[in-house]
Parts: structure tokens; sequence; C-alpha cells
């Protein structure tokens, strides 16, 4: 499957139904609201309204449409909710060009307001959902008839992974998933599944296979006596950018667990990868690109009278770097105002605690308002961070935490914040027992992610900073 070609199937799409869209209504405004001739072709093809339209619209809506998600997942899209995503991102977006580009004009009555409206709204929506119907009916057609799928890995070696098995391959609308093989648990083998696909080892060796294999989907088939091991999965799986399912128990079904997409497929517990929908992602960066830019400029003063003085009260540089790990595992370099002597950490790496020999007087203060973390805007502006997330740990205490908590590293499934639910409901950790209890309110904002909660902490946060309530 060419990802990049069907992306660009759905751009192109788009960039012609918002063009004609546009130019259809150029032209209804034209004759039958400015009653323009027919005969007089400079009335519309000379006006340059017409041709930046077709220039710059087109290139807003693809840029809208790529906010809301449109062109994220390609080849799973449902007619049903596409039509529903095209409607709502069709009205959302003609309001704004109604009220950006047409409600100042010279008209002759309201009502032509309306039909302006009507008529952008039809052309936009009706050509869009048509051209879009067409692409994902064709997709649907070619997954229903096992021309592409998705590598899909079943979890699982007995008699329930047999079985999950069959139901999938065998209902009577084929969901796109191809089993590229599965993996133990405990070690014993269905020979009815052995049969079937190939043994890809155990699930201790899921980083490796799922990169070997392309792996896009993993299901989850154990056995009842076998589900303390999920807990230790889905906290490995969390990390990846794939879509996990679990076969439910009776349980799960009266608590309402379970969702299904179609009454054909097989009724699995899932597990999306994305924690909000899309268009938030996007706003969600937009915030922290925005704010983190006018902070630096507003800050500029706070940062050269900081640096001086952190200078001038004690030797070393100014600027501290340290490795941590952010989203997805991956390392990164963050940057702080330094706060502790040269050599603070000469015998090894240590948490920070309360009158702390090795930090300064002025990194005292600084803790107190956040001050020292200032300089993480640049990694806020970057991409590594952002402005909420849990707070970046170094990987010689995540190797302690994941050791009591192995659930730490769903933390890994988002950016790490400059301000976080667990810094502002706990603040500094001291050791790792602390670590563990701001673990909580971190694992409850990866659960409650949204930008109401983002907002909410940060107005939280600069209460801490005023108050100088810092810990």
């Amino acid at each position: 499957m060419n990802k990049k070609l069907q992306i660009s199937k759905y751009v192109l799409c788009d960039y012609f139904s918002s063009a004609v869209a546009w130019a259809g209504l150029f032209m209804y405004r034209k004759f039958s609201i400015e009653h323009s001739s027919f005969d007089d072709v400079n009335a519309v093809f000379g006006d340059a309204n017409l041709w930046r339209g077709l220039i710059i619209l087109p290139v807003l809506w693809i840029a809208f449409y790529a906010m809301q998600g449109t062109y994220r997942d390609v080849f799973r899209k449902s007619r049903l909710k596409e039509l529903q995503n095209t409607l709502i991102a069709s009205i959302s977006g003609i309001i704004i060009i109604f009220f950006a580009l047409l409600l100042d004009d010279n008209i002759a009555s309201y009502r032509n307001y309306y039909s302006s409206f009507l008529v952008l709204f039809v052309l936009h929506f009706s050509l869009t959902y048509m051209c879009r119907l067409i692409i994902t009916s064709r997709t649907v057609h070619r997954v229903h008839s096992r021309k592409i799928g998705f590598n899909t890995l079943l979890i699982g070696s007995k008699d329930n992974a047999y079985k999950i098995y069959q139901e999938i391959d065998n209902q009577e609308t084929y969901s796109g998933n191809f089993f590229v093989g599965f993996v133990t648990v405990n070690g014993t083998i269905n020979e009815n599944l052995q049969k079937t696909m190939p043994n890809l080892g155990s699930f201790e060796n899921l980083n490796k296979i799922i990169e070997d294999q392309k792996i896009e989907e993993v299901i989850i088939a154990v056995e009842d006596y076998e589900h303390e091991k999920i807990s230790k999965i889905i906290n490995f799986l969390d990390r990846k950018d794939i879509i996990i399912k679990i076969t439910p128990d009776t349980r799960d079904i009266i608590f309402g667990s379970v969702k299904i997409t179609s009454i054909f497929h097989s009724p699995l517990i899932v597990i999306n990868p994305r924690l909000m929908e899309e268009w938030q992602y996007s706003v969600k960066r937009l915030m922290d690109i925005v704010i983190s830019l006018v902070a630096m400029i507003v800050l500029l003063p706070v940062y050269i009278i900081t640096a001086i003085i952190v200078k001038c009260t004690s030797k070393g540089p100014v600027f501290y770097s340290q490795e941590r790990i952010g989203i997805k595992g991956k390392p990164f370099k963050m940057h702080k105002f330094r706060s502790m002597y040269i050599d603070a950490e000469k015998f090894g790496p240590m948490l920070s605690k309360d009158n702390d020999p090795r930090i300064t007087p002025f990194g005292r203060f600084m803790r107190k308002v956040r001050l020292d973390e200032i300089p993480q805007f640049y990694n806020v502006l970057k991409g590594t961070m952002s402005l909420v997330g849990p707070r970046p740990e170094r990987q010689y205490f995540i190797d302690q935490i994941v050791q009591r908590a192995p659930e730490y590293l769903l933390l890994q499934k988002v950016k790490p914040g400059i301000t976080s639910w667990g810094q502002v409901k706990y603040g500094y950790a001291e050791n790792v027992d602390e670590m563990l209890e701001r673990l909580r309110y971190d694992l409850l904002y990866i659960e409650n992610m949204s930008l109401t909660t983002d907002i909410k902490i940060l107005l939280y946060t600069a209460i801490i900073i005023v108050q100088g309530r810092g810990k």
C-alpha cells in the first residue's frame, strides 16, 4: 500500500472541489446578484478576486482538513464517518469564509447573503464528498476483497488465539487484518494455529518483531489465566503507533468497553494510539508555538537579567543541558538555567531535595518561581517538548520507576511538558517514592488529555509562579 499516493489522491480531490466550488460561487454572484452580462467575459475572468480565491482558498482548505486529521489514516476510512467529517468541516470552513470574505460586500438584500452561503455550501460539500466517496469506496472494496490489508500480529498461542483468528478470517466482511504470525505468552501452542501461521517467538521480543514485520495492528487473544500479562503487554505496545485490539470477556461487554465499527466484525476492545482528536493535536501544537514565541520575546529582558545573575553568583555556565527521555522513548537535550553548583552530580545522578546543598542561593529562588524552566520554551518551539505534559526524566530514574510501576511507560505516549498535572499537584520529586506519587496525576492527565485540561494546568501553574509556591 502506497500511503503517499493515497494521500495525494485525497489532496487533489479536495483541491479540485474547493476550487470549483469557489468558481461556481463567483459565477453565481456575478450573474445572479450583480447581474453581469454573460457576454462580458472580463466581468468574470478579469476580476482578480476570482484568481486569488482559486489560488489561496484551496490551499487553506487543505491545511484545514489536515488539522482535522483527514489525511492521517487514509486506508481505514469509513464512508459514513467520512460523510460526518466532511459535513462538519464544510459548515465550519464556509462560515469562516463567509465572515472573512463575503459579509462586508455591498448587496441589495440580506437574502443574497443566505443564497451565497447556501450555494457555496451545496457546491463545496457535494463536490468534496462525492470525490472522497469514490476514493474511499474503492479503498474499502480493495480491503474487503483482500487486495490490501494491515499487517497484524496475534499475541497468544492457545485455543482463544486460534478461535479469534478463525472468527476474523471467516467473517462475512473482511476487516483487512493480514496475519503475519503469532507470539507466545506462556509457551504452549495450539496445533491448528501453528499450521495456520508462523510462530514469531515470545512476546518479550515484541519490539524487534513489530519493526521487522512492519506491524500495524496487534490483537491480544490470551487465555483467562494469562490476563495478568495483558497489562505488561499494553504498557509496551502503547508507546508504538499501532492499533491494539483485545478479546473481551463478559465483564468487558457489561461495562461497555466493547465498541463495534461494523455489525459483521468480531467484537473487540480497541485501544487507539491517539489520545485526542486530530484537530486538538493541531491546536495544541499551534498553542505551543505561539505561546513559546511570545514568551521568548516578552521574557527577553528576564532571560538577560537571569543569565547575568546566574553568571555572577556562582562559577559555571549560565545554561544547563541534560539528556531526558521524550515521546516514544526518544532521548533529547532539555535546557534550563543552571540552579546548582558545577559538579553537583560528580558522585552520580541524584534528585534535588529541600535544603539541598548543591543548589545555589539564587537557584533556590529560581526553583520557587520556576524561573529555571523558561529556557525550555526553546525545547517547545523545536517540538521535543510541549507546554503541558508529564515532566521528562532521565533514563537512570526511569529504569528504577519501571521496576516498581511498569505503567510509567504509558507517559511516553505524549510529549513531555514544561508543566504537568503532577508538577502542579506534587511539585519536584525528591526520590523514587515521590516520583511514583506524582505518576498517579500524570497518568490521570493522559487519560483525560484535552485542550481544556491543558489550559487549566497552565492557569494553575501561573498561580503557583505568582505565589512562589514551587517545590
